[in-house]
């Protein structure tokens, strides 16, 4: 097998998981994201174009801004809608969560992005009844379209998301960042950024500063980081530990204050 492809292999997954990660990435390719490249997909593996680490620089911290706002005005047909042409099931990581093309942003994001993964996380011990109860209660007000983006304005219509864009999916390359492991949908700018926030991502200041040299970000959005982290911190409580769940209702309670 050539040294520039890596091949991920799984025997134990459903038959849709390479498929979907390939489905995503492509999406994204298509948008001229900087993605890293499918070179082949089957039921049980995808090979992908081998990559090389660099330490982080400013410079391509800047350029991944400004791809990454690019790639989100690419757009989605709807709030919820899976990469195009993709019928099978989603997923972030490893586990399975629904993209159903919604008209709402804050219907989608409260029900399958967050309420989705609360049952988990409640019968996995790792959210309390306090913090669980704050969850719900942040997620009627987002559901009831309250913190939707403003009719008419720039955030209205679905932007084209990597989906789960914490930082181990920021690989820094000789030729730039490179993003992998994507669950792409149609969704809200503002989670991508979100999620590069919550677990640390190097140089996150110079990636915004690219960002808004193309496309300034709504106001307000620094306040909004709790209510776009919901997602990932519900997956993260769904399986791994009260810490995340804490976390979670954190950031409810958060949201419920905007």
């Amino acid at each position: 097998m050539s040294s520039d492809v890596h091949t991920k292999r799984r025997s134990d997954v459903h038959p849709d998981f390479f498929a979907a990660e390939a489905a995503g990435l492509r999406w994204l390719a298509a948008a001229g994201a900087p993605v890293v490249e499918v070179v082949s997909v089957a039921a049980d593996r995808i090979e992908l174009r081998r990559l090389h680490d660099v330490a982080p620089t400013r410079a391509a911290a800047e350029r991944f801004g400004v791809a990454l706002s690019a790639m989100h005005d690419a757009g989605a047909d709807h709030f919820g809608s899976p990469p195009e042409g993709f019928t099978g099931q989603t997923f972030i990581g490893s586990r399975e969560q629904e993209s159903v093309p919604t008209d709402s942003w804050g219907e989608f994001y409260a029900r399958t992005r967050v309420l989705a993964f609360v049952d988990p996380a409640v019968a996995a011990g790792n959210l309390t009844r306090s913090d669980e109860a704050a969850v719900r209660e942040a997620c009627d007000r987002i559901a009831s379209g309250d913190l939707d983006p403003a009719p008419g304005g720039p955030d209205e219509k679905p932007a084209r998301l990597h989906g789960d864009l914490w930082t181990g999916n920021v690989l820094w390359t000789p030729d730039g960042v490179v993003m992998i492991d994507p669950a792409a949908h149609g969704g809200h700018r503002e989670t991508d950024l979100a999620m590069l926030a919550l677990f640390g991502c190097p140089l996150l200041g110079q990636i915004i500063e690219g960002y808004q040299s193309r496309r300034p970000l709504e106001s307000g959005w620094e306040q909004r980081v709790p209510l776009h982290q919901l997602h990932p911190l519900a997956v993260h409580a769904a399986g791994h530990g009260p810490v995340y769940g804490a976390s979670l209702g954190a950031a409810a309670r958060a949201t419920l204050a905007l």
